[in-house]
């Protein structure tokens, strides 16, 4: 795949004064084509208003730079569970940030939602399917926006859900609103979930044939600090983990993933970003030891 078609950025901060202006100005000077953020802290739900945010200007920008705005992604906060009914609150909570954060991501303009799908805390896989697709079915009748959610594959650290490509084509398929919910393939985390990344055609073929390529909406791209089937979910900064520089360009420039965004989340180094060299990388396809 030719660098012209591809999408390639990693997470941005949106904090004051700049706000999303801000995180579009972060981004372009990782010369990053797209990004990824959250609209206010992924570890609460505490949310400023709209208004605030510096929306039109981030948006003014990202026109005049020529970004494409449908590969933009926002992250869902990671405290919403909608996986587990026990804890009333919680869940409710849940559907309810939930629904908020597709009403935000619809003011920004982008058009994709990444979603955690939850813990099932015990109460078994198929009680946390069964919470899950109750709560997306309400969610998604309230909404009113043309926003995705693209539930990600996880690292199977727990009770967590949508560790395995089934899981997440039972969930799709069970909801009443399909055309709204695709996937978030994390390369770290399926890694750690026991799927051979380094036979990235076989992983791909597999997905098609569970869940279809039509419903791979974005990619994860990181390294992991641990080995195949680790379930812990650790990043690792690209060509410094188990995965490697190799596997990870096969993966950004697959054909099959031509414009879908590819969104790097690989840590802080010394306590600063690496996404513009690993951005630089990948458009070379060369890897530098840059540590």
């Amino acid at each position: 795949m030719d660098n012209e078609n591809l999408y390639i950025g990693c997470h941005v901060s949106m904090s004051g004064p700049e706000y999303y202006l801000g995180s579009v100005k972060e981004a372009l000077s990782y010369e990053a084509n797209t990004f990824m953020f959250y609209t206010g802290a992924p570890q609460n739900t505490i949310r400023l208003p709209l208004e605030r945010l510096r929306i039109d200007e981030g948006r003014a920008l990202i026109k005049q730079s020529g970004l494409d705005e449908s590969k933009i992604v926002v992250h869902a906060p990671y405290i919403i569970n909608i996986a587990n009914q026990l804890n009333v609150d919680t869940y409710e909570l849940g559907k309810k940030h939930l629904l908020s954060e597709l009403k935000r991501t619809y003011a920004f303009g982008p058009k994709i939602l990444v979603l955690h799908p939850g813990s099932h805390v015990g109460t078994g896989e198929e009680n946390g399917l069964e919470s899950i697709v109750k709560a997306l079915d309400e969610v998604l009748d309230q909404d009113g926006t043309d926003v995705k959610i693209a539930l990600e594959t996880m690292a199977g650290k727990g009770s967590e859900m949508g560790t395995s490509f089934e899981q997440l084509k039972q969930i799709i398929s069970s909801i009443k609103h399909p055309e709204r919910v695709g996937v978030c393939l994390d390369t770290c985390h399926i890694n750690d979930n026991n799927m051979d990344v380094a036979n990235f055609d076989e992983v791909l073929s597999n997905f098609d044939k569970v869940i279809g390529l039509d419903k791979l909406l974005v990619v994860h791209v990181n390294d992991s600090k641990n080995p195949l089937g680790a379930h812990k979910d650790r990043h690792e900064n690209i060509g410094y983990g188990y995965l490697g520089f190799e596997t990870l360009n096969k993966v950004v420039h697959h054909p099959l993933l031509k414009g879908i965004p590819m969104i790097l989340e690989t840590p802080y180094y010394e306590g600063n970003p690496p996404y513009k060299k690993e951005i630089e990388m990948f458009r070379k396809q060369v890897f530098e030891d840059w540590r």
